[in-house]
């Protein structure tokens, strides 16, 4: 049977207990579980947020994106090391919080564009940096999921054909991807 989940970016962009009555209503409309937002890093806040949600027994994910100066693709390797940390960050705030999946455009930085396409060095930067954050995501047991954005929001992985691909070719069992049929 299907599960239903509610995005908390229709409400919020950070995670506290001011979220905590809109948790209340999301278990009361019958939905299974939540996606938490994972834009800050305060693991006080997503342990809090876990034990509301597993005391109203509401399963959860999590989203994060990738920025310019935390970039997996980089040519900088500092860039691309800074970006490897912040998955590494939000997926503590999983742990912290028992979401059991980190999704988004964890690829690569969230609106930037270098003015052509992805390039074969980008390509492997971003294997390279991806099999680093499954490492560590399979140690805290969350699983990693690679969403593919439309062009106007990203240029390295926009179909789902090259993301599958590139997720085979990163070949690690925490890494996975998802079909949005919104930037399909």
């Amino acid at each position: 049977m299907a599960k239903f989940g509610m995005n908390l970016l229709l409400w919020t962009s950070g995670v506290d207990e001011s979220i905590f009555p809109v948790l209340d209503d999301i278990k009361e409309w019958g939905y299974d579980g939540v996606e938490l937002p994972v834009f800050d890093f305060d693991s006080g806040a997503f342990e809090k947020i876990g034990k509301k949600l597993s005391d109203l027994g509401l399963e959860r994910t999590a989203v994060t994106v990738c920025t310019d100066d935390a970039n997996p693709i980089s040519s900088d390797p500092a860039i691309r090391e800074a970006g490897v940390n912040r998955l590494k960050q939000a997926i503590d705030m999983c742990a912290a919080s028992g979401a059991t999946h980190l999704l988004g455009p964890i690829h690569s930085a969230l609106g930037t564009f270098s003015g052509q396409g992805r390039t074969e060095e980008e390509w492997n930067w971003g294997k390279e940096s991806l099999a680093k954050a499954a490492d560590y995501a399979q140690q805290n047991n969350v699983m990693l999921v690679c969403e593919y954005l439309n062009r106007f929001e990203c240029y390295f992985l926009n179909c789902a054909e090259d993301t599958a691909k590139f997720c085979r070719e990163v070949n690690h069992p925490h890494l996975k991807m998802m079909y949005d049929t919104f930037h399909a």
